[in-house]
């Protein structure tokens, strides 16, 4: 079965999507994002999207949850390297993405997951 590698950057967790996803992979990268979240205690979670050329309503659903998911473990999630098109796309379909940061790339996505570690209470997005 395909599936996306994740690797291990100290505190945080680098995806990088360099295949076209499909509903069955997106849901595998889930699903072994959380696990990989819970076994390494990580912070925070960059995925780089910048490959993709298409996002679909379910796609962008699915980066909305691991997103959701990630909180819940006491994880940020920074999404970085979006296309344009993606962009307009998903702001067409009205998908708002709540609880997804963005970056313009992955140097910048860890500034701001570093950032977002170091705030006093663990998370400069989150309240007390």
């Amino acid at each position: 079965m395909e599936r996306i590698p994740i690797l291990k950057m100290g505190e945080f967790l680098l995806v990088t999507i360099q295949v076209d996803m499909h509903d069955r992979l997106a849901l595998t990268l889930q699903d072994d994002l959380t696990e990989m979240i819970v076994k390494n205690r990580a912070h925070g979670v960059l995925i780089d999207i910048s490959a993709l050329e298409v996002v679909d309503s379910f796609i962008g659903r699915m980066l909305g949850n691991i997103a959701s998911m990630s909180r819940v473990l006491d994880a940020a999630t920074v999404v970085v390297g979006m296309q344009p098109a993606v962009a307009i796309t998903l702001v067409e379909l009205g998908l708002s993405l709540p609880g997804v940061r963005t970056a313009l790339n992955v140097e910048k996505g860890m500034e701001l997951l570093r950032v977002s570690l170091a705030a006093p209470n663990g998370h400069a997005d989150r309240q007390k």
